[in-house]
């Protein structure tokens, strides 16, 4: 028999949990949501990603994510910065070089990361399954 994915254990972290917000999850004041809207957004994970590699300059972090404009590209560094996830080294050459890399609380995060990302490769198919009967579904009820 298959082990069940919510064991009682996790059950009980869950609702201990739900019982610390009183039955409410306030989005607002919840640190998963505040940290997940920046790492779930279009291009940090693979910029997270990247990094996690080897420290990068910004043209080969543009050319190892060719889809990204170069504004994004800054912004989502910049954004990644603010949080402490990447830090920005200048090198004093002509011109001046710029490489970043991960912080050590970016680093640490890598390992739930994966995780995550392994679980929707390992899962993608199934997900878009579900949503292409669901799309049909509805256009049946339509």
């Amino acid at each position: 028999m298959k082990e069940p994915h919510i064991t009682p254990v996790l059950r009980e972290a869950m609702q201990g949990i739900m019982i610390q917000v009183g039955g409410k999850v306030d989005s607002s004041k919840c640190p998963v949501r505040d940290v997940l809207d920046h790492i779930g957004d279009k291009w940090s994970s693979l910029l997270m990603v990247a990094l996690g590699a080897r420290p990068h300059r910004f043209g080969e972090l543009k050319r190892a994510v060719p889809d990204i404009s170069q504004r994004m590209l800054t912004q989502t560094l910049r954004d990644l910065q603010r949080d402490g996830l990447v830090s920005r080294h200048v090198f004093p050459t002509l011109p001046p070089s710029v490489e970043y890399r991960l912080t050590p609380l970016g680093e640490s995060m890598m390992p739930a990361l994966m995780g995550l990302m392994k679980w929707a490769a390992d899962h993608h198919d199934q997900i878009r399954h579900a949503r292409l009967v669901y799309a049909e579904a509805q256009t049946e009820a339509a």
